[in-house]
């Protein structure tokens, strides 16, 4: 396989895992994108290319950057504590890991604490 032939393969990637994690159906991320379904498998297993306007809308449905969906941005590893609280929640429904977002959204309004030394 060319280089170009992989690139666009961790693209295609990129693309399924962003959609998979939306859990959207391809039918409903290609009718948001504009593509048809086949096209848009075409495009998650790397054998269609994806142009600039295409690409813009991908990351504007999946909520990523263009860099982050082409692989170009640096990926700042996550605590562990966060990673352990990601596996944790794939294990919840839809809807707790639902009421699970709410909650850290409602944390981040409330702005940083510290701790006290008690």
């Amino acid at each position: 396989m060319s280089d170009e032939a992989e690139k666009w393969r961790l693209i295609g990637d990129r693309l399924r895992q962003a959609r998979e994690y939306l859990e959207l159906k391809q039918e409903e991320a290609a009718d948001a994108v504009g593509l048809s379904r086949s096209a848009l498998s075409l495009v998650e297993n790397g054998r269609r290319k994806v142009d600039a306007v295409e690409l813009a809308r991908f990351a504007e449905v999946y909520g990523q950057t263009i860099e982050a969906l082409t692989g170009t941005a640096r990926a700042h590893p996550l605590p562990e504590s966060v990673q352990a609280l990601a596996r944790a929640a794939t294990e919840l429904s839809a809807d707790d890991r639902a009421e699970l977002l709410r909650f850290a959204e409602f944390l981040q309004t409330r702005g940083p604490r510290s701790v006290s030394s008690g």
